[in-house]
């Protein structure tokens, strides 16, 4: 592959600093639009390293590869059908562990990455030291300190980059860790059958695509099942009996134990002297504050009371500024109505225009009020810990616990609007959940 080739896919997870990247090593030099048929950005563009041009190609902000959301399904989508050289995966130092969840993920799936380890300084300012020899001797990435804002480290990150598309051409031997008795040994009896029907195997590793039919995966599947049906259907017969047994055990599903022996995994590495400073103490505030939000018993109370309060906040504020609007349409009406005779043309003035568009004017304090309570919630992490409690609900609706923001937009508290709460509908995980969502969404208004 000659350097003129080379393409790098940045990713990382929103705020990052992974789009402030790539506007640094693109500058004018880039495009945008959308990607066929879906309303996803696509960015690309190219950088000079070493006086060699190079092709970036900025995949969607994702937190993970699971396909929760187009974002997420469209940057996986660009890693397998694409297959760029080499990935730059942009981390936030200051929240590092979160942040490698994606890294992980970009490994298990064998794509040869770079970390740049962003925001540095603002780690540095937290307390927070890092260690990043030994990261990279414990996850077997090369990593980069680099703050994007100006410009640190940047040319390293993407200059190692690019060395490591040059050697393994896009591809690397894929992580493969432990998920426990019950996962290992369900993808010790699926990887032989990817394998055997040479199932996606341009795209994917056996592995990887074992873990996705256990984590019920809808895209993969659709996949699978259009490349061999019959090898699909055996795999799915093969994960349900595996969610049926560590249902009936541990009371859970593959999708959540997979996600915590990540998390896992990861939280080994940083543990291992990885990172040192104030972060540690941060997390297990966050820990403790989980298993109280999230509580079996009390998270459903916690849940109903903060929903009552947004539902009193937003009555009780929100009739101020009603009353005020309200005041201002009927004044206006009045000084309309007294200088025009009766007939037609003033009761369309009144009444349609004057009237129908205070109607809904009336109706902006309420959705403006809703919407900054929320945005607080959002900011939070709160609302995070209400889809994973109510995900174990909306599972017997064929949704995802995600769901739950579109419901609340669209009238799960006073001033809601199902418009707002449709179009909440496009960060669902898959296209039935966000048709079940759109069509039930309405009947809350």
């Amino acid at each position: 592959m000659s350097a003129a080739q080379v393409v790098i896919a940045i990713a990382g997870n929103p705020n990052s600093g992974k789009t402030t990247a790539f506007n640094k090593y693109t500058g004018s030099r880039q495009h945008v639009g959308n990607y066929p048929g879906i309303t996803v950005e696509k960015k690309a563009g190219t950088a000079v390293v070493d006086g060699r041009a190079v092709t970036l190609v900025d995949l969607p902000g994702t937190y993970s590869l699971s396909a929760y959301s187009l974002e997420e399904v469209v940057a996986r989508q660009v890693l397998a059908e694409e297959r760029p050289g080499a990935v730059l995966d942009v981390v936030n130092a200051g929240v590092l562990e979160r942040n490698l969840y994606l890294t992980v993920q970009l490994l298990e799936m064998g794509m040869p990455v770079v970390l740049a380890l962003n925001m540095m300084d603002e780690a540095r300012a937290q307390g927070i030291t890092i260690d990043v020899k030994r990261l990279e001797a414990l996850l077997g990435v090369t990593a980069i300190p680099a703050v994007a804002r100006s410009g640190e480290g940047l040319i390293d990150a993407l200059r190692a980059a690019v060395q490591l598309a040059e050697a393994q051409n896009g591809r690397s031997a894929p992580l493969a860790i432990s998920y426990g008795p019950d996962i290992d040994e369900a993808l010790t009896g699926m990887e032989p059958v990817v394998l055997d029907a040479n199932l996606l195997a341009d795209k994917f590793p056996a592995r990887w695509m074992a873990l996705k039919y256990l984590e019920r995966d809808e895209d993969i599947i659709n996949q699978g099942r259009a490349a061999d049906p019959a090898v699909s259907e055996r795999l799915i017969a093969m994960a349900d009996k595996v969610a049926a047994h560590v249902k009936a055990t541990l009371n859970t599903y593959p999708e959540a134990l997979i996600t915590d022996y990540r998390y896992g995994y990861i939280a080994s590495i940083v543990r291992q002297g990885v990172i040192t400073g104030t972060r540690d103490t941060r997390t297990a505030y966050s820990d403790k504050a989980d298993r109280v939000l999230t509580n079996r018993l009390f998270g459903p109370l916690i849940m109903l009371g903060v929903l009552y309060l947004l539902y009193f906040l937003t009555i009780q504020f929100g009739a101020y500024p009603m009353g005020w609007v309200e005041s201002v349409i009927a004044r206006l009406g009045e000084a309309v109505g007294g200088h025009m005779r009766d007939g037609l043309l003033k009761s369309l003035i009144l009444d349609g225009m004057i009237g129908g568009v205070g109607g809904i004017l009336g109706f902006v304090p309420l959705i403006m009020i809703m919407f900054l309570l929320i945005a607080v919630l959002e900011d939070s992490g709160y609302m995070a810990r209400v889809a994973y409690m109510m995900d174990r609900v909306f599972r017997f609706f064929g949704l995802h616990g995600a769901s739950v923001m579109p419901f609340i937009i669209s009238g799960g508290i006073a001033g809601g609007c199902a418009v707002p709460g449709v179009m909440a509908t496009r960060t669902l995980r898959s296209p039935r959940e966000r048709l079940a969502t759109m069509l039930t969404a309405p009947f809350l208004a």
